[in-house]
């Protein structure tokens, strides 16, 4: 039992489905009924995909997942407000010591891709260009 692997626990209760099944009946809908007011003017159709897209979403944010997603964002953005960016002149520098690297690094696959080209076609097979 030492190596066994951690076990996931998915607590899911018959709502919490319901809640979500209903999110993915609004999202088709939505879609659905984007095509049947085809003869409509766009504005409504638009309009008609907004609401039923917002119902899904409001839906699915009252179950379980979508608590947990919202709890998820709001410590993704508390650990980003932890993070010590970098000044302009280091973010600046660091872009040059990148560059600056491309560069050479371009330089020497070419020099190495030529010399091998030489080395293999003019002095091993003897084809001249």
């Amino acid at each position: 039992m030492a190596n066994s692997p951690a076990q996931v626990e998915t607590i899911s209760t018959g709502a919490d489905k319901a809640k979500l099944a209903v999110a993915g009946v609004l999202v088709i809908a939505a879609v659905v009924v984007f095509y049947m007011l085809a003869k409509q003017d766009l504005w409504m159709r638009v309009a008609a995909l907004i609401a039923l897209l917002a119902a899904a979403v409001a839906t699915f944010f009252t179950s379980e997942p979508g608590k947990q997603l919202i709890a998820y964002a709001r410590d993704s953005i508390k650990e980003v407000k932890k993070v010590v960016w970098p000044t302009r002149k280091e973010a600046l520098q660091m872009t040059g010591y990148v560059f600056a690297f491309v560069i050479v690094m371009a330089l020497f696959l070419f020099l190495t891709d030529k010399t091998l080209e030489w080395l293999l076609y003019d002095l091993v097979l003897g084809w001249k260009r």
